[in-house]
């Protein structure tokens, strides 16, 4: 028998309830139905996915399979949705996946006319790093992207949006946000340096010194806010970001950091929706 999403969907239930009953309950199915379907992936697979009869455990086959499971799980569940919303929308269906600096400021300016434009479009929107904006075009679960930098990526079309300059953000109650004079990156650095995602995108030997050295990554917004606001750290991070940000931060230029950070629209060439991606494009390029 192949393997069937219910298949995975029923071992992963299992595996995070660590017993039959459990996994049962969650999925409105008898704890004998639950067993035969576990046991039907065994068979197929040869090898046994836990260790001893007991449920508690994986196996390292077990391991491996839950981590691709609930990948599979996840993208099919989302696969359902999309298809369902597309076919209840006239105009179809819209998924766009942004960065946070935009997702806040550019994007609902956006899809406000693009909506207005067009009666009846039903747009999904997500809102992560660009690793996973990339990841989402190049798997197909998005027809636009927002993302920092302007990655070259075979079957999406990229066009920049806007660049802003990288600078000193801090507490308006921190020493550096109110000192007389121009702020150096030498008291960036030597001022309690907290490093995040953006920054490792600047090159500049003393940032990647100073990223490698720093006591603490944050790579989570409201992380990075919450440490910053003690006014005992301060970090780098676009103007624009830092307009973005809720919590009153302190956006200063570096003088001696020229980085920019560039924000580029990524459209899939492949998706069925390319014409109103491109369209949307336009709109952030309008509004950049």
């Amino acid at each position: 028998m192949p393997i069937k999403i219910e298949m995975l969907r029923c071992f992963s239930h299992v595996a995070q309830a660590g017993n039959l009953a459990e996994a049962a309950s969650r999925m409105g199915r008898t704890q004998s139905a639950v067993s035969m379907t576990l046991k039907q992936l065994e068979d197929h697979l040869g090898q046994s996915l836990f260790e001893g009869e007991r449920k508690n455990q994986l196996s390292p086959l077990g391991q491996q399979v839950f981590a691709l499971a609930q990948q599979q799980v996840t993208n099919f569940d989302a696969t359902v949705r999309e298809i369902e919303t597309s076919a209840s929308s006239p105009k179809g269906l819209l998924r766009i996946a942004s960065i946070p600096s935009a997702a806040g400021r550019l994007v609902p300016l956006a899809v406000d006319a693009l909506i207005t434009r067009h009666s009846g479009l039903k747009i999904d929107m997500r809102d992560t790093d660009t690793a996973m904006v990339i990841d989402a075009l190049v798997r197909g679960q998005a027809d636009i992207g927002i993302a920092s930098g302007t990655p070259a990526l075979n079957g999406i079309q990229g066009r920049v949006l806007f660049e802003d300059r990288f600078g000193l953000t801090c507490a308006p109650d921190h020493a550096l946000a109110n000192c007389a004079g121009s702020i150096r990156l030498e008291d960036v650095i030597t001022a309690d340096f907290i490093g995040n995602n953006l920054c490792h995108n600047i090159e500049h030997e003393t940032v990647r010194q100073a990223l490698s050295e720093t006591r603490i990554q944050a790579h989570n917004t409201f992380s990075l806010i919450g440490m910053i606001k003690t006014c005992k750290w301060v970090t780098i991070l676009p103007r624009s970001v830092v307009q973005d940000l809720h919590g009153d931060l302190v956006f200063r230029p570096i003088v001696d950091l020229a980085a920019k950070r560039s924000v580029s629209a990524l459209v899939a060439e492949r998706s069925s929706q390319r014409r109103l991606a491109i369209e949307f494009a336009e709109l952030l390029q309008e509004l950049s």
